[in-house]
Formats: C-alpha cells, structure tokens, sequence
C-alpha cells in the first residue's frame, strides 16, 4: 500500500490536480481567472476531490506497467530511438569529459590538505561511475550502471543475469531495505515525469500570459529536484547490490544446489560458469550437492558431502 500511494497515486495526483486547476481557471481557452478554481460550496469540493481522485487512481494504473520503462529513458538508453541517438552520443561524450576530469583530480599528486578532500571526494565520486566505456548519457543511468555492472562481477557473477535470483535470496531485513531504496527511485523518477508533463501543459496553457510563466518555471525546477533525488536513490541502490552480492552470494549457489567453494580461487571459477549457464550459455561443470535427508530419516550424504550410490 505504501509504495501504492507514493510511487503510483502521490505522482500523478500532483499531475492531475494542477491541470484540473488550470482547467477550471479557463488557462488553455484564455486568461486564468485563479478565483474560479476554489470550488463553491462543500457539494462542489467533494465533487471536485471524487473527480480528482477517480482520474488520479486511473492514471496510475494505466501507467503503473510502464514503470520500468520510465526508468529507462531517463537512464538514457535512446539509441534504438533515431531522433535521440545522435544526443545520446553528444551527452555520453561530455560524461566522459566529466568522469575524465574526475579521474584526473583522483589520481594527482598533492600534499595540500585542502586538495587532498578536493581528491578524497573525487575519488569517492569516481566510484559512483561506471567505467569509461560504458558510461551512459545521463547521471541516473551512470548511477545504476555503476551497480549493475560491478555488484556481482567482483567475484564472477554477471550482475544482470543473476541479480533477479540473488535478490530472491536476500534476507527479510534486507529485503526491507532493497524496496525502501527502490520505492524511493521509481518515487523520484515518476515525479520528474509529472513534473516535466505539467511543465509542457502549463507552457501550453499560459503562452499567452507571459505574468504567468513563472509556473512554467517552478514546474521545470521541481522537476530538475525531482530528477536530482532519483539520482541519488539510484547510488543508494546501487550500494545496496553491492551489500547484496557481499551477503547472499553464496545462498544462490545453495538455492540452485551447487557445491560451495573452498577457496577465492575455486569460488570465481564457480561464479564464472554460473553465469554462463545464466546467460543461456553452456552448462556448468559442477557437481550438485542436495542437502536433505531420505525418506527413513537417514541423512543422505556422506561426511565430506557426497551422495550414496
């Protein structure tokens, strides 16, 4: 219910209260007239709120199977999109600039103490980013690629591929934390999509009252704040997968009955054609390990872990 109410409903709520305003103060057919939009009577302001709500929990539904679509674009993958490839190679290239920038304050030599925070948080930013050759065009997309991509691979998981399993893995608590985290992102990511439609709506509706642009302006604004936490959410995320993977990496070896490893050595190896197997790859050569007992109640593997004949 929650992530109802403040992911799907809070959103478009804002979105369709502000354009029935603009609407009742007759914006798109002329000048506002503001006094009309206060409902008269309390009949009217209940009439107003029941219409308010049964648009806004429509729209939500309606929207609600194209949350992770949302995401998506302002993560930046236009390319398979012709009128926005040639901008997503022009904002890849100055992300580039800024992560090349980054890595040049990390990695010079200073024995100021001032310079040496300026490089302490380039560091830390730096490690908010993906590698240079895959970054993306936008700060959201940079921010959860930079999970996506380095979460699993540190100990030989391909992280898209085995996050959905590993996640089905997690603890209660943290699974808690996970969609607290999420909530926050798709939040963020749908007000800035509400935010930039009331921007277009209003632009629309009050061309002609340049008085009134200064809605335009505040809508735009809201939404670039919007856009800022989703940003932020997204490192908070995309820190969590990599607590995730430092967790209950092994549970997924348990859950898909996989001998556990001996060693660091041993246990990329395993990870290593997991994650082919993932990938619809080739199969693993692994030997499975069933921990369970017979049905007499005698426990059906030996001391060092293998079956009875």
């Amino acid at each position: 219910m929650r992530r109802l109410v403040t992911v799907n409903f809070a959103p478009c709520a804002i979105l369709v209260t502000c354009l029935c305003a603009l609407v009742r103060a007759g914006s798109f057919s002329g000048r506002s007239d503001w006094h009309a939009v206060a409902p008269t009577g309390p009949r009217a302001l209940a009439e107003a709120l029941l219409f308010v709500m049964a648009c806004t929990a429509v729209l939500a539904l309606l929207l609600h199977p194209f949350q992770v679509r949302a995401v998506r674009v302002l993560e930046g993958y236009w390319d398979r999109w012709t009128a926005t490839a040639g901008v997503a190679g022009v904002l890849v290239e100055m992300q580039r600039r800024r992560w090349e920038a980054l890595r040049g304050r990390a990695e010079e030599a200073t024995r100021d103490e001032r310079a040496r925070r300026v490089q302490a948080d380039a560091r830390r930013r730096l490690a908010l980013h993906p590698p240079a050759e895959a970054l993306l065009p936008t700060a959201l997309g940079n921010a959860l690629r930079a999970g996506e991509l380095s979460a699993g691979e540190r100990y030989g998981l391909t992280t898209l591929s085995s996050w959905p399993r590993v996640y089905m893995q997690v603890s209660h608590r943290m699974s808690e934390v996970l969609g607290s985290a999420r909530d926050a992102l798709d939040a963020a990511v749908n007000l800035c999509w509400s935010f930039l439609a009331l921007t277009a709506a209003s632009a629309v509706a009050l061309h002609e009252e340049p008085s009134q642009w200064w809605l335009c302006g505040t809508a735009l604004a809201s939404a670039a704040v919007a856009y800022r936490g989703a940003v932020i959410a997204a490192q908070t995320y995309a820190g969590l997968m990599h607590v995730v993977y430092d967790l209950h990496r092994f549970d997924l070896l348990e859950a898909m009955h996989y001998r556990l490893p001996s060693d660091r050595q041993a246990e990329e190896e395993v990870f290593v054609q997991v994650s082919d197997l993932l990938n619809g790859q080739r199969p693993p050569d692994l030997r499975y390990e069933h921990k369970g007992a017979r049905r007499d109640g005698s426990d059906a593997y030996d001391a060092d872990g293998t079956a009875d004949a």
